[in-house]
């Protein structure tokens, strides 16, 4: 399994003649394309949808248990090096020597894009947070900070986590929900008073 994955990480990865735009959107997949997660769950926390806000607390305690399984595998069950710690193939952008599997990116992105498809509501949303997971794995292939088995391992994560957050919604939605709203309210009372934020 390992040699297989290191062979396809070198198939993926940037080669010395790969070209200037490619190497350009790989690295804005990589490096950007994440930050639209946090502006798709505020987006839905400060909107009127009660049912969405409802969701995007669940997506984002999915994601804080999902990174959470993440650290316990590199720190305690399974430490694996990056691309350019071994040394193998090319390393298009700086990162830290930390774990390489499962990845981080990828597991933000999946398990907020599962969180939304395992609701009706968001599901045409969790497609499409999905479909862009697929060039940010590639990316970060491409520029040599992860291998193909990070993604999957990642994927594997954000499924569990997601589901796991799903059925255990009834022992804690209602009153964790009840409590983040009220500390909304609290803190941005000036703005909600102008009607600027929706209670």
């Amino acid at each position: 399994m390992e040699a297989f994955n290191q062979h396809l990480f070198l198939v993926l990865n940037a080669q010395q003649q790969s070209q200037p735009l490619v190497i350009w959107f790989a690295i804005i997949m990589a490096k950007y394309a994440i930050f639209c997660i946090p502006l798709i769950m505020l987006k839905g926390w400060l909107g009127k949808s009660e049912a969405h806000h409802k969701i995007m607390l669940t997506a984002l305690l999915a994601t804080v248990g999902a990174l959470l399984i993440n650290n316990l595998i590199g720190s305690l069950i399974w430490y694996h090096p990056r691309p350019f710690v071994m040394p193998l193939g090319h390393t298009l952008i700086s990162h830290a020597p930390t774990p390489s599997f499962p990845s981080n990116h990828m597991t933000i992105v999946s398990t907020v894009a599962f969180s939304f498809i395992l609701r009706p509501a968001l599901r045409k949303t969790g497609v499409a947070l999905a479909v862009l997971a697929l060039p940010i794995a590639w990316s970060r292939i491409y520029l040599g900070v992860h291998f193909p088995l990070d993604m999957l391992g990642a994927v594997i994560v954000a499924g569990v986590a997601s589901l796991m957050m799903l059925w255990l919604q009834p022992l804690y939605l209602e009153t964790l929900y009840g409590v983040t709203r009220g500390v909304y309210r609290i803190v941005f009372s000036p703005l909600i008073a102008r009607g600027l934020l929706h209670r």
